[in-house]
């Protein structure tokens, strides 16, 4: 039967959904019948954002970092911290946008021009008159994949979202005098003795039986584990691996060669002089009409008399750059001056001199006194680089197409990744002792923490199949299987005795030098002339720590200034426990009024950076904003083997 089906599987599926939807059309189709796959990991103001959204939002920006810095770790990027931190970016971003919604904050037309004239990009498509230059403009936004009234719109949304904050951060504000109190305090020193009691020296009075050493052991169990670990098979398809298999014949060369040799070539430059008459476009109107009519005066001059025009530049041009010069300003390519005065000098013929052309610097007069054409280089010049440049292009353009091969493939052959490796001329990779957390220092697809994820699901383990193809960079897929899989477990005494017996030993030996360090904390508290040991005098504050750890600052800094000298302990646990005595308060030393002025400026940003802070916080409250996965720890808990 089942044969059967297999060989008549098209009118198969055919019967299937004549059975299948009239079931939906009486019944309907749930909500959650295609997102039942992708679990809620956060909700704000009643609205999911579902695993598959916060996946796709962390890829982007992970792609985006590596564009911007291509040396990052990419352990880092996959790291589960990196990972919470852009779903609690999102949460942001949705309660902002459920701020804006309820508040009914919106942007001017006044308030969308400004922010735009601000960019520089688009700022510099205003021509001498003030208008923009509109097709310049949608060519801009266009290499972002944008038109002009998406790009618009999206920059609405965003000064609307900033409107949100931004207002909680203008209003926060702080006197001289409350600036002063709470810097003072800040910036305030003491001056401390201290004695160290270090573990070290009590190591020796510990001397733990084998009883002591199985009670800790079985307390301890976390600490003596060995994390799961997989062998793996994997391959990887990514634009080198499309590229490789990319042969090309002589005459897609050549074609190339043709259709390409005026760019690869180089560009066109162009030696002009030119007479200046200079004024500035914030210059009044009648300075500019006057300059405007100097230059036509000089125009008339130079075209009466062409082979003046070295010697009226030198007289009259207000360049002083290239006055000295004749006027001349040498070769120079497209890009290389204002657009006005590189229109005009890319019009003119060799000998001829142009109109007055106004720029923001003044106003032109213009002679071409030669061009120079680049050579174009032979095909058998740019052979090598022009087959790296067809390949990379042919590659770019046949990846989606091998991808959906190599998706499709590692599914339907789901047993082995053989197939899919000889189909595509991939390679067959394979690694050990894999875990689920990417290990320090790996990169590429075992590095990516959704690639782990897929190889550690239930069906991966359980039946050992391929997994999915997984998006693991820009351009790059990966598939894997576990060849072979070894379940977390906790390692038998005997294995990591040594290593029980260490952390015991460090555990009781930083317990007796607390023990010790509050003794002697107490018996000089009652007795100061008591105290021995203690280091000659030093000077500390929070932005000077003199080598001292920062919990032992703070603490000293937070000593009650009624009665000196006053004494603090600090328990640093496997560091030891320290014993200070503090002498005396050293006020801040004075500082000029222009420290002061930057000072108070950086407290009245604290201050705004904790209101809004705050009023953020009030507004995930008010939102029901809720994270649904845990906030990943950032201390790793291993233990040595």
């Amino acid at each position: 039967m089942f044969e059967s089906i297999r060989k008549h599987s098209k009118i198969a599926m055919f019967l299937l959904f004549l059975l299948i939807i009239p079931s939906f059309v009486l019944v309907g189709i749930d909500s959650s019948y295609f997102s039942a796959g992708s679990p809620v990991v956060a909700r704000v103001d009643g609205q999911d954002i579902t695993q598959e959204e916060w996946d796709n939002a962390h890829r982007q920006e992970s792609d985006r970092i590596r564009a911007q810095r291509p040396g990052v770790d990419a352990a880092l990027l996959d790291s589960a911290q990196a990972r919470y931190a852009t779903l609690e970016r999102m949460v942001r971003d949705r309660v902002l946008q459920a701020a804006v919604k309820e508040f009914r904050i919106t942007t001017s037309d006044a308030e969308l021009a400004r922010a735009l004239n601000e960019i520089p990009q688009i700022a510099a498509l205003r021509r001498a008159d003030g208008t923009l230059d509109v097709e310049a403009y949608k060519a801009l936004v266009g290499s972002q994949g944008m038109t002009p009234e998406s790009f618009e719109a999206s920059m609405r949304r965003d000064l609307a979202v900033n409107q949100v904050l931004g207002s909680i951060a203008e209003t926060a504000f702080a006197s001289k005098a409350q600036a002063n109190i709470a810097l003072d305090a800040l910036f305030q020193r003491r001056e401390i003795q201290t004695v160290k009691i270090n573990p070290a020296d009590y190591a020796s009075k510990v001397q733990p039986t084998d009883e002591q050493l199985q009670t800790y052991y079985k307390a301890h169990p976390a600490l003596f584990q060995q994390a799961e670990q997989a062998t793996i098979e994997y391959v990887v398809l990514d634009l080198d691996s499309v590229r490789a298999g990319i042969s090309l014949n002589e005459d897609d060369l050549r074609t190339y060669y043709k259709e390409n040799v005026s760019r690869l070539a180089g560009k066109e430059e162009r030696r002009v002089s030119h007479i200046l008459i200079a004024s500035p476009e914030d210059a009044p109107a009648a300075d500019r009409e006057k300059a405007k009519a100097q230059a036509a005066q000089l125009l008339e001059q130079v075209r009466k008399s062409p082979g003046s025009f070295a010697d009226v530049a030198k007289k009259s041009s207000q360049d002083p750059g290239s006055a000295v010069q004749g006027g001349d300003l040498g070769f120079f390519a497209r890009g290389a001056m204002v657009k006005p005065f590189e229109e005009a000098a890319f019009a003119l013929k060799k000998g001829e001199i142009s109109d007055v052309v106004e720029s923001d610097f003044g106003y032109h007069i213009i002679l071409l006194t030669d061009t120079k054409t680049p050579r174009q280089p032979s095909f058998d010049e740019l052979r090598v680089s022009l087959e790296a440049q067809l390949r990379q292009e042919q590659a770019q353009r046949k990846f989606a197409e091998v991808a959906e091969a190599f998706a499709n493939g590692v599914y339907e052959q789901s047993d082995s990744l053989q197939p899919v490796a000889e189909k595509l001329k991939l390679k067959l990779q394979s690694a050990s002792n894999v875990t689920r957390v990417p290990a320090s220092g790996v990169s590429g697809a075992l590095a990516n923490s959704k690639f782990l994820q897929a190889l550690f699901s239930a069906e991966s383990l359980e039946q050992k199949r391929n997994t999915e193809a997984v998006e693991v960079g820009t351009s790059q897929l990966a598939a894997g299987r576990v060849v072979q899989y070894t379940p977390a477990l906790t390692l038998a005494f005997d294995a990591v005795r040594t290593q029980v017996h260490k952390l015991y030993v460090q555990e009781k030996s930083a317990e007796l030098a607390r023990l010790d360090g509050e003794a002697k904390l107490a018996a000089w508290k009652a007795n100061p002339d008591a105290a021995k040991g203690l280091s000659s005098p030093i000077v500390v504050a929070r932005d000077q720590l003199q080598g001292q750890p920062s919990a032992l600052v703070d603490a000293v800094l937070a000593a009650s200034a009624d009665v000196f000298p006053a004494w603090v302990g600090v328990d640093l646990g496997a560091g030891g426990y320290i014993v200070s005595r503090v002498n005396r308060l050293v006020p801040a030393p004075a500082v000029d009024e222009q420290l002061m002025a930057q000072r108070q400026r950086q407290y009245v940003q604290w201050l705004a950076d904790a209101e809004v802070w705050a009023y953020y916080e009030s507004l995930k409250s008010h939102f029901k904003a809720q994270i649904k996965v845990p906030k990943p720890s950032n201390e790793k808990m291993s233990a040595e083997n």
